[in-house]
C-alpha cells in the first residue's frame, strides 16, 4: 500500500463501501474498517474489480488507525445511536491529539454535540455531517451536510468537494453548515421534508388512480411528462419508473403488489418533534407522517371497510365523472403548490433552530447543495436558493415575489383537487394542510380570538386587544351569568 493514506472509513453496509469506494476513485488512498471483516473483503474486492482502486482493507482497528496520516481523519458510518459510541471507543483508543472522527450516519443533533464536547477532552475534533442520495448518491456523488469543527472541515474540503455530486451551474453539493450539531439538524430536516413530498406524491397518484381512474401505464406517461417541467426531481422521476415496472413473480404491475404499509427510521418524527419544540407550524410534514402510522393499521383498515361496508356506506367514488386531461392538469398544479408550503415548513424550522442556537445557517446555500446528489433533487431548489438571495431575511418562502405570483396561478385548481377528493372519499392529508397552511398564514385575521376569549374566560389567561395596549381580564363568567338571570 501507500506509505499512508489520506483518511480512514469504518462501517462497510452499502453506504459505507460505496462512500469508500467514491472517495478512492477521486484519487484519494482510502483505508477501511468493518467489526465484520468479510465485510473489509468484500470492499477490497470491489474496489479491484471497479477499476483498481486506492482502497486498503484492514481487519484490526489498530492497523486501520495507524495506516492513515496524520492528523488522521476517520469517516464512520454506523447504525445511529450505541453503536456510534462503541466504535468511537474502539477507534479513539488508538488515535492522538489532533485526530478527527466524522459521524456520516442520521444522528439526532444533541448526541453529536455530547461527543464533540467529549472528544474534545481528549484532543480530539468532530464533525457530524449528514450525507443524501442513497446507495447510488454515495458511489457517484451525493449531498453532504457537514456540521462542528471548521478547522476538520477545511483540512478535509479537497475531499468533500470532488466527492459531492456536482450540479454545472451551482458547484459541487458541501457546503461547511456551520457549528454542532447543525449538520445532522440540517439532514433531519431535509428528511422530514422528504417525508412530506413522497406524501404529496402518494396523494397525487390516489387521486388520479382512484378518482380519475387512470392505469399504470398513464400514470407512467405523466409523472415522465412532469418530470420535464415544473416538477423535474428525483422522486417524481423514480415514481415514473416504478409505474412503468412489470411483476417478475406474477400478472400486471409491481406497484399493485407492494403491501399499502410504509416503514420508518425516525428522522420525520424528530422533525416534528423539534417543529413543535420550537413552535413552528409544519402541517404538511406532520400529515406525512400521520400517513405512514395509518398506513401501518393494516389490519384494522381491512376490518374498518368491511364495517362500514356493511353498514351501507356507499361507495362514493364510482359516482365521480371527470375530464381525465383537466385533471391531470389540475393536479400536477396541486403537487407544485403544495410542494411550496412543505419546503416554507422546513426551511422555518431550520431558521428558528439556526437563530436558537446561533448557528448563522444560510438558507440559499442549503437550497444550493440540495440540488444534486440528494433524495430532494429538484430543479425547484434554484427557485428558492434565488428567493434567499433576492432576500436572505426573507420571512416565509411563499411571500417571495416569484412563488407568489406561482401559488396564485395555481391556487384554483389546488382547491379543485382538494374538493374533489373530500367529495369522493379519497384522504389527502398533505395537499389538504398544506392548503389550510397557506390560507391561515395569507388571512390578516384568524378565529383565534375566540379562543383566546375562552382561554380568558376558563383560565384567567388575559388577552390583547386590536385598538389599545396593554393585556386584559374579563370576568366573562360572572358578566354571562348576570345577563342569563
Amino acid at each position: 500500500m501507500a506509505a499512508q493514506t489520506r483518511i480512514g472509513l469504518a462501517g462497510l453496509a452499502v453506504m459505507g463501501q460505496n462512500l469508500a469506494l467514491n472517495i478512492a476513485e477521486k484519487g484519494f488512498p482510502i483505508s477501511v474498517y468493518n467489526r465484520t471483516t468479510s465485510k473489509v473483503d468484500e470492499t477490497v474486492e470491489r474496489a479491484k474489480r471497479e477499476g483498481n482502486l486506492p482502497l486498503y482493507g484492514f481487519h484490526d482497528p489498530e492497523s486501520f488507525v495507524n495506516s492513515i496520516q496524520k492528523p488522521r481523519v476517520i469517516v464512520m458510518l454506523v447504525k445511529a445511536g450505541a453503536p456510534v459510541d462503541d466504535t468511537i471507543k474502539t477507534l479513539s483508543a488508538y488515535m492522538e491529539k489532533g485526530d478527527c472522527i466524522i459521524d456520516g450516519g442520521n444522528e439526532w443533533y444533541e448526541n453529536t454535540e455530547r461527543r464533540q464536547k467529549a472528544m474534545l477532552e481528549k484532543g480530539l475534533l468532530y464533525l457530524g455531517m449528514g450525507v443524501s442520495g442513497g446507495e447510488e448518491g454515495a458511489r457517484n456523488g451525493p449531498s453532504m451536510m457537514p456540521g462542528g469543527s471548521f478547522e476538520v472541515y477545511k483540512y478535509i474540503e479537497d475531499i468533500l468537494l470532488k466527492v459531492a455530486a456536482q450540479v454545472p451551474d451551482s458547484g459541487p453539493c458541501v457546503t461547511y453548515i456551520g457549528e454542532g450539531g447543525s449538520g445532522n439538524f440540517v439532514k433531519m430536516v431535509h428528511n422530514g421534508i422528504e417525508y412530506g413530498d413522497m406524501q404529496l406524491i402518494a396523494e397525487a397518484y390516489d387521486v388520479l388512480k382512484s378518482v380519475g381512474k387512470l392505469s399504470n401505464e398513464e400514470l407512467h406517461k405523466v409523472f415522465t411528462e412532469w418530470n420535464k417541467g415544473e416538477l423535474l426531481s428525483f422522486l417524481v422521476e423514480i415514481t415514473a419508473d416504478i409505474f412503468g415496472i412489470k411483476d417478475d413473480k406474477g400478472e400486471g404491475y409491481l406497484v399493485d403488489k407492494v403491501l399499502d404499509k410504509t416503514g420508518m427510521k425516525g428522522t420525520g418524527k424528530w422533525t416534528v418533534q423539534q417543529a413543535a419544540d420550537l413552535s413552528i407550524a409544519a402541517p404538511t410534514i406532520a400529515s406525512s407522517l400521520d400517513a405512514r402510522f395509518l398506513s401501518g393499521l393494516k389490519e384494522e383498515r381491512v376490518q374498518a371497510a368491511e364495517v362500514f361496508k356493511s353498514g351501507g356506506f356507499s361507495d362514493i367514488l364510482s359516482e365521480q365523472v371527470v375530464d381525465k386531461e383537466k385533471l391531470i392538469d389540475d393536479v400536477r398544479k396541486a403537487l407544485y403548490a403544495s410542494k411550496i408550503c412543505s419546503y416554507a415548513q422546513g426551511m422555518n424550522l431550520i431558521r428558528a433552530k439556526s437563530v436558537e442556537k446561533g448557528w448563522g445557517l444560510k438558507l440559499g446555500e442549503l437550497a444550493r447543495i440540495w440540488k444534486g446528489g440528494c433524495i430532494i433533487r429538484a430543479v425547484f431548489l434554484d427557485r428558492i436558493k434565488k428567493a434567499y438571495d433576492r432576500n436572505p431575511e426573507l420571512s416565509n418562502l411563499l411571500v417571495d415575489p416569484e412563488f407568489a405570483k406561482e401559488i396564485i396561478e395555481r391556487q384554483t385548481a389546488w382547491r379543485r383537487v382538494v374538493c374533489l377528493a373530500v367529495s369522493s372519499g379519497v384522504s389527502t392529508p398533505g395537499m389538504s394542510s398544506s392548503l389550510a397552511y397557506f390560507d391561515s398564514y395569507r388571512r390578516e385575521r384568524l378565529p383565534a380570538n375566540l379562543v383566546q376569549a375562552q382561554r380568558d374566560y376558563f383560565g384567567a389567561h388575559t388577552y390583547e386587544r386590536t385598538d389599545m395596549e396593554g393585556s386584559f381580564h374579563t370576568e366573562w363568567f360572572k358578566i354571562a351569568r348576570q345577563s342569563k338571570y
